[in-house]
């Protein structure tokens, strides 16, 4: 409970700072005139012959006072604070105290040092002991010669590589990058169904070694994982290779310094790694998921780990977080049931029409080449292929439509059986022209480094569409 104000003057200075030295002889003067309270943050011995002289060692009235500088003179009637000035400065102290000649022989002004408070990790820890959040998960008591991070592994809490132990004072400062209340439920975390809170979401974000300001997309991926439409608790049971896929879209991405550019898909960006890792962890660890015992991947996919990338926004190409309904200047993210990363090269084409057919004949590998209609996809356009579209006219629109067209494939060729392979479609589609996918199964973004006749095909759960698992988008809030 915040402690109530005494009437009269306050002063909170420390012993170390000089210009708190200097009016240290002008506190007698001020408690003859009137009620005077002092506290002094760094020794007992501050003004120590001032009946109303207070060490605040734990500096419990400092931070209810708000205090970022010392000296600090404070002015309270009834209780409640109507004026205050920092540092030395003749005039505004002579003001508050009614002393006109308070301090003659002083310098006009000094300037003061730096509250004790804001010192690094002192205010997480004086905000967790006397502010207004309160941390609501479980501490956990380690022995003094237990290593941190070792204990995060033994207790289960990695995906397999090191995390940052999350402390409290860690987690408070990651929910800093949030409007969010801590309490706040997010919604029911799969497998178990187990309430993920924005507090939860900050200590995942602790353990993958994200910035606070990577929280408004953290949350705004887990929202869309949490969807019915996206089905996340089929996509960690599948014995299959899938895992969520985040791709991000709008001004949020440049602000934390995404990547969408060279080696985008790859390692080497902390937002990147960190967002995607720490959506991986909250399954992991608030939502039972773990290798081997609800998750059943047969082979599983390094996405497994993070798969987390920003497109290359292009005035000439549609982001994708537009097509899919969000407004243009407003940043989103697109979640996606995703494998492994298959690579499409193509570096003789230089007319959309010779790569579209490419495009096409790899995307017909997707699952399988005589599997149609199963799985979703995405297209990573690098940026020299997406020059040949938009040097010749093509949205990706146009592109799409394109591709639809070349993916039709005669089911004859498809049913099982056919060609001598055993699987396949349904014998019921043999005299029909069979679509590779089903309408809007197939996403296309564009990311990568400039140089480089590369594109790639991420391919979906094969469980996608409405009974599986489909692609949300979310937009991205604070």
């Amino acid at each position: 409970m915040k402690p109530a104000l005494p009437d009269g003057l306050i002063v909170v200075a420390k012993a170390d700072c000089p210009t708190c030295r200097l009016v240290e002889p002008l506190l007698a003067e001020i408690a003859q005139a009137g009620p005077l309270t002092v506290y002094a943050q760094d020794s007992a011995e501050y003004a120590a012959d001032l009946p109303s002289s207070r060490y605040d060692k734990t500096l419990e009235h400092s931070f209810h006072l708000g205090i970022e500088f010392v000296p600090t003179l404070i002015r309270v009637e009834n209780g409640v604070e109507v004026e205050r000035t920092y540092g030395w400065h003749k005039e505004d102290w002579r003001q508050l105290t009614g002393l006109p000649e308070l301090g003659e022989a002083l310098p006009v002004m000094r300037p003061g040092c730096g509250s004790k408070t804001l010192e690094p990790g002192i205010s997480e820890e004086l905000e967790l002991a006397f502010g207004d959040i309160r941390l609501q998960s479980r501490e956990i008591d380690m022995g003094s010669a237990e290593d941190p991070m070792e204990a995060c592994f033994e207790r289960g809490w990695s995906d397999g590589l090191p995390v940052v132990p999350p402390t409290p004072v860690r987690v408070l400062r990651m929910l800093k990058g949030t409007s969010r209340q801590p309490d706040e439920v997010v919604g029911l975390m799969p497998p178990d169904l187990v309430p993920v809170t924005v507090e939860k979401v900050a200590i995942n974000a602790v353990l993958a070694g994200c910035k606070p300001e990577y929280m408004p997309v953290l949350l705004a991926a887990l929202e869309a994982a949490l969807t019915d439409e996206f089905g996340l608790h089929g996509l960690i049971c599948t014995t299959m290779f899938g895992s969520p896929m985040i791709v991000v879209n709008g001004p949020a991405a440049r602000a934390i310094g995404m990547n969408s550019g060279v080696n985008a898909l790859g390692q080497g960006n902390r937002a990147n790694a960190t967002i995607g890792r720490a959506l991986q962890l909250l399954i992991r660890n608030v939502g039972g998921g773990r290798p081997g015992e609800i998750d059943r991947a047969t082979l599983g996919n390094p996405g497994k780990y993070s798969f987390c990338f920003a497109e290359a926004e292009d005035a000439d190409w549609l982001p994708l977080a537009q097509e899919r309904g969000i407004e243009a200047g407003r940043s989103a993210v697109t979640l996606f049931p995703g494998e492994g990363v298959q690579g499409i090269v193509d570096q003789k084409s230089r007319d959309p029409e010779s790569l579209a057919r490419s495009f096409a004949l790899s995307l017909r590998t997707v699952d399988h080449a005589k599997l149609a209609m199963a799985g979703d996809a995405v297209l990573v356009v690098s940026p020299e292929h997406a020059r040949v579209f938009i040097e010749a006219g093509w949205s990706k629109q146009r592109l799409r439509e394109e591709l639809e067209k070349l993916l039709l494939a005669p089911g004859a060729e498809l049913v099982a059986g056919a060609g001598g392979i055993a699987e396949g479609i349904p014998e019921r589609f043999k005299d029909q022209q069979v679509p590779k996918f089903r309408p809007g199964g197939l996403l296309i973004v564009r990311a990568g480094g400039t140089a480089g006749l590369f594109s790639a095909i991420i391919a979906g759960w094969a469980a996608s569409g409405p009974v599986g698992s489909s692609p949300v988008t979310r937009e991205v809030t604070s």
